[in-house]
C-alpha cells in the first residue's frame, strides 16, 4: 500500500510523534495551519470516516480528545477545531481516516466558511426524508 499514513504508522517515514499506543497514533502536520496542529489516525487503514467499524471510530473519538486535551493544556489556545474530511472532494489529500486538531488563536487569520444555502420551500423535508430512509 502507498498511502504515507500507514508509511508513518510502519517507522517508514519519520513524524513528529505526540501519540501512541497499539492502535493509534497522533503526530503534528507537517503543513500545519497553526503550530501544534496535530492529526490523529487509525494505525489499521481505513479510508474515510463512514469505512471506520463502530469500536475503532469511538476509541479514536477518546483519543482525539486526549490529545485535543494536551493540545489545550500545553499550548494554551484560545479555542480548536476538531475535523476530518472525507473523499477528496471534502477536502481529504491523504487516503486514510484521520482528525485535524487545530489550535486557534484570535487574529490567526484561518477562517472556515462556506456559502450559507437555502432550501426551496418544503425541500429540506424531501431531503430529511431521503437521509431518515436510508437508516431502516
Amino acid at each position: 500500500m502507498d498511502c504515507i499514513f500507514c508509511k508513518i504508522v510502519n517507522k517508514q517515514i519519520p513524524s513528529a510523534l505526540v501519540y501512541e499506543d497499539p492502535n493509534f497514533l497522533a503526530f503534528l502536520d507537517i503543513s500545519p495551519a497553526n503550530k501544534g496542529h496535530a492529526l490523529v489516525i487509525p494505525k489499521q487503514h481505513y479510508e474515510t470516516y463512514t469505512d471506520l467499524p463502530d469500536n475503532v471510530l469511538k476509541e479514536l473519538a477518546v483519543v482525539t480528545k486526549k490529545v485535543a486535551e494536551a493540545i489545550n493544556k500545553s499550548l494554551n489556545p484560545d479555542g480548536l477545531n476538531i475535523f476530518m474530511n472525507n473523499k477528496q472532494a471534502a477536502g481529504q489529500i491523504v487516503p486514510h481516516a484521520h482528525y485535524h486538531i487545530v489550535p486557534r488563536f484570535k487574529n490567526d487569520g484561518i477562517r472556515f466558511e462556506w456559502p450559507h444555502k437555502k432550501y426551496d420551500d418544503g425541500e429540506n423535508k424531501v431531503y430529511a426524508e431521503k437521509i431518515r430512509n436510508s437508516m431502516q
